[in-house]
Formats: C-alpha cells, structure tokens, sequence
C-alpha cells in the first residue's frame, strides 16, 4: 500500500513539473470534502488531486473531475 502511494505521489509530481507548476506557488487545498460533491474526501476510494492555476483541488472520484472541467471557476468560487 505505502508503495503505491509513493508511486502515484511521484506521477503527480512529475505531471506537475510537465506542465511546469512544480516549484510554483501552488495553493493547498482547505477543505476536506471534494470541491464538486462535498463528499468527504476518501469516502469513494482515493481521492483524486489536480492543480488548476496555482490552485490544488481535490475530487472524491474522477466522475467529478470531469464536471470540474466542465465549469472551473463555478467550483473554484466556494474555496475561501
């Protein structure tokens, strides 16, 4: 289990520094609820974690991923 969360740490750093936000400012995510469902975050399975313009958002699931890309900023606007 704990190498597979390193793996998948190192993929999304590695994705990050693809689209050149590793070493940015990135914002953590505040809340511990999905920003699109508000389930609490891990209630369906591993939750999903993208940076979106200097911002890391987190999804209960990749169905919400989906609906976030859809509309960012309608989603964005209920982080403090």
């Amino acid at each position: 289990m704990k190498s597979i969360m390193t793996l998948m740490a190192s993929a999304f750093l590695a994705s990050c520094a693809a689209t050149g936000t590793a070493g940015s400012d990135v914002k953590p995510y505040p809340k511990d609820t999905c920003i699109v469902s508000d389930n609490k975050l891990g209630s369906m399975g591993t939750p999903v974690t993208k940076v979106y313009a200097d911002q890391e958002v987190k999804f209960c699931c990749k169905p919400c991923v989906a609906k976030f890309e859809k509309d960012p900023q309608k989603y964005l606007a209920k982080l403090p």
